[in-house]
């Protein structure tokens, strides 16, 4: 699958019963044609006039589901940041705890709502303190994120519904290797501002803030994350997977949408800094 490789598997299981089909073989369809005989003309009938059931009746996974489990998560973010905004020193506690529950969510088995839901309160609660700092020293900044930020994600889902753009193994394999060496970098930055009070961030490339050239390639990983969400979302429909993963992908979008904004918050900050130079 171009997307998510947790839902191989998932695609590899659409055979077994638990999803609903049929096996290729074996003792589930013996089974079947054993029973299949000892059933009357009338229920046949019957069964035949009962029409095919849909996603709900299977409890199968549909594009609503995830809209639905999506909407409410993104609620929660903006009501953490609400408080957070309020009060501040809420952030930390909201960066460390939504830090935690991001890996739990991400390699747990088994999807947890009560984990994906208590994760957007806290990416919330940082996201509040994060925006507050940023709006105080450039007014106006929030409001130019969010959109920026709504902007791209309608950008990127219409794209992707037409099929001007698609995920593609080299890219996904690129957007790993890249991501992985942000998230070094960030750590080696976050190390050098604890330990010698020095932001990577502020060194400059030709006049150019460093920050502001690994922001806008941030960005883009960012929004790269969210084609691939949009890819799992579309795959996993396919393929058929339970309702309850609808957690687990309404998670993905919120981790890719509040690592966008970020990061469009950051390149905004860098740019109003240079034109107040």
């Amino acid at each position: 699958m171009a997307g998510n490789p947790l839902l191989t598997n998932m695609t590899k299981n659409q055979g077994d019963p638990r999803f609903g089909a049929f096996g290729a073989g074996g003792s589930y369809q013996g089974s079947y044609s054993t029973q299949a005989e000892q059933v009357s003309a009338d229920d046949l009938n019957q069964m035949y006039n009962a029409g095919t059931a849909s996603p709900l009746d299977t409890n199968r996974l549909t594009v609503n589901d995830v809209v639905m489990k999506t909407g409410l998560n993104l609620g929660l973010v903006v009501l953490g940041a609400v408080v957070g905004w309020m009060v501040p020193m809420l952030g930390a506690i909201g960066a460390i705890a939504g830090f935690v529950l991001g890996l739990v969510n991400s390699f747990k088995k088994k999807v947890s709502p009560a984990l994906v839901m208590l994760y957007s309160v806290a990416e919330g609660l940082f996201l509040g303190f994060m925006s507050f700092m940023f709006e105080a020293r450039y007014p106006g900044i929030v409001g130019q994120a969010v959109t920026a930020t709504i902007i791209v994600f309608g950008t990127i889902l219409a794209l992707y519904a037409t099929g001007r753009i698609r995920t593609n193994a080299k890219l996904n394999s690129f957007f790993m290797v890249a991501t992985i060496s942000y998230l070094v970098f960030c750590l080696v930055n976050l190390g050098s501002v604890l330990i010698f009070n020095n932001d990577i961030r502020s060194m400059t490339v030709a006049g150019i803030p460093l920050g502001l050239i690994i922001g806008l390639f941030a960005v883009l990983l960012a929004t790269y994350s969210l084609l691939m969400d949009f890819t799992n979302v579309s795959e996993s429909v396919k393929a058929g997977v339970p309702e309850r993963e609808s957690w687990r992908l309404a998670f993905g979008l919120v981790v890719s949408l509040v690592w966008l904004y970020i990061e469009i918050l950051r390149v905004l900050g860098y740019a109003r800094a240079m034109l107040e130079d």
